[in-house]
């Protein structure tokens, strides 16, 4: 991944974020937060 790459995404990213809590209101940081934790409590599991 070139470091033009990883800009734009990285612009990407944070440009979602921001519509999200501007105008969206989907919650995205919960959702991604809580499909994490399920993520977690899974992998845990086979600990």
């Amino acid at each position: 991944m070139t470091n033009r790459i990883a800009i734009a995404l990285a612009i990407l990213i944070v440009a979602l974020l921001v519509a999200d809590g501007l105008w969206l209101h989907l919650d995205i940081p919960v959702r991604g937060g809580k499909v994490l934790d399920g993520a977690i409590e899974y992998l845990s599991f086979w600990r």
